[in-house]
């Protein structure tokens, strides 16, 4: 040290003018010349960088499409299946509604356009969230799902009128409808996976009383749905519940009490002559199909003649006899899928199967790469909402499930059940992106 303070040479050494240009490299750190890595510098723009909005419109666009947006981090094979489905299920409705040939005029087809924008703008939103945040809004849809489902109970007239024995649907102005039911599925599943998924540390699966507490909650919007009531969504719902408990991770022998309980309530309900009239009749007319194909069976029994009509290819899209004749009932909503079988064939089928699993497929992924067990529960219950509902709505159009109100997701019409639907593709896209942030 002091060596350096009494050299002559570094005290009567003036500083030298600094450099022209110099002034913008002022308090930059300094480079790195023993060969190690420079810290990244980030140079401010120059007098050329600002010049009119070329540089704002490009950095919108990295902000937009770089590799840490949103964008880049969605599923892009799970939504273009989803819009595949959903366009699919708009020609098919607009097919199955026609009544003096094609018109773009349709009202059948423009609420599905309309279902289907309001659809990925819920979407979106939800795909944007920190999927964390569903466990903060669990109650809430639950809340509100359950409210919905009191609406449709209470004896209000023309809000909540009958239909095919059930009062499902809130009826709006402009001829808009409300069926609460399809939001009890999101809400059973956040709910389910908000309890379930609260696992303690040092442990491998969910205590018993979160089993419990989550069966007694799930219990409330299933027996509102039993009071309208509606047999194809009480067993999506069942099947949800037994589903999520088992991927929770459960001791076997708590699996095995619970399917025992089930399985002696299914029974119970049989004996005591619990369902209605109607209900009976499904399952009758299911269990004995040649007994009544003009009256309880009549459905089951056009739908199958109209696949088997299709053939390989199809009579061709707005051509198909049975359809446009409107032999089929509830074609473009229930039975949808009897109007690809006739007039897209057996290839158009398989078109429509296959884009479903491709949808399957992206949520088992999803499931498998979550981050942790409320995330890996939330995939995982939407993946089991989709592949019952879809196998029952199929099953019943060729014959081997009873009749039943499920539409075949993303492709009947129905501005409820597919505002539902995106809503969960939603969900989906925000566990993915948050494991794609963090992995």
């Amino acid at each position: 040290m002091s060596y350096w303070r009494s050299s002559p040479d570094l005290t009567k050494r003036r500083l030298s003018p600094p450099a022209s240009g110099s002034a913008a490299y002022r308090g930059l750190p300094p480079v790195r010349l023993d060969g190690g890595t420079a810290r990244r510098v980030v140079l401010p723009p120059g007098p050329d960088f600002g010049r009119g909005g070329r540089s704002r419109l490009r950095r919108l666009f990295g902000q937009v499409f770089g590799s840490g947006s949103a964008l880049r981090q969605l599923d892009w094979i799970l939504l273009a299946a989803v819009l595949a489905l959903c366009g699919l299920g708009a020609l098919l409705v607009w097919s199955a509604t026609v009544t003096n040939g094609p018109s773009t005029s349709d009202p059948y087809l423009a609420k599905s356009i309309l279902n289907i924008s309001l659809g990925l703008v819920l979407m979106a939103a939800v795909s944007m969230l920190d999927y964390r945040q569903l466990r903060q809004y669990a109650p809430f849809v639950l809340a509100a799902s359950c409210l919905g489902l009191l609406v449709v109970l209470l004896p209000l007239g023309s809000l909540t009128a009958p239909v095919n024995g059930a009062k499902s649907w809130i009826s709006l102005p402009g001829g808009f409808q409300i069926e609460p039911s399809e939001y009890a599925k999101l809400s059973v599943i956040f709910v389910g996976a908000m309890f379930l998924g609260d696992v303690p540390r040092r442990a491998a699966r969910p205590r018993l009383r979160a089993v419990a507490i989550m069966l007694g909650v799930s219990a409330v919007p299933l027996v509102l749905v039993l009071a309208e009531p509606d047999l194809g969504v009480v067993m999506l719902l069942l099947a949800l519940i037994l589903g999520m408990i088992t991927l929770s991770g459960i001791r076997l022998r708590w699996l095995a009490a619970l399917l025992a309980v089930g399985v002696a309530g299914v029974f119970g309900v049989i004996k005591l002559h619990l369902l209605k009239a109607y209900q009976v009749s499904r399952l009758s007319s299911f269990l004995h199909p040649s007994a009544d194909p003009l009256g309880t069976g009549y459905s089951a029994f056009q739908s199958k003649i109209a696949i088997g009509s299709g053939g390989l290819t199809g009579q061709g899209l707005f051509h198909g006899q049975l359809i446009s004749g409107g032999f089929v009932p509830e074609q473009h909503t229930d039975f949808i899928f009897a109007v690809a079988g006739e007039e897209l064939g057996f290839a158009g089928c398989l078109v429509i199967i296959g884009l479903l699993g491709i949808v399957l497929l992206c949520a088992i992924r999803i499931a498998a790469r979550a981050d942790d067990q409320f995330g890996m529960l939330v995939a995982g219950g939407i993946a089991i909402w989709f592949a019952v509902q879809a196998f029952i709505n199929i099953g019943m159009t060729i014959g081997i499930m009873p009749v039943t109100g499920l539409p075949l997701p993303f492709v009947s019409y129905g501005g409820s059940a597919l505002f539902a639907d995106m809503i969960a593709i939603g969900a989906l896209q925000a566990v993915h992106r948050h494991r794609a942030v963090f992995s």
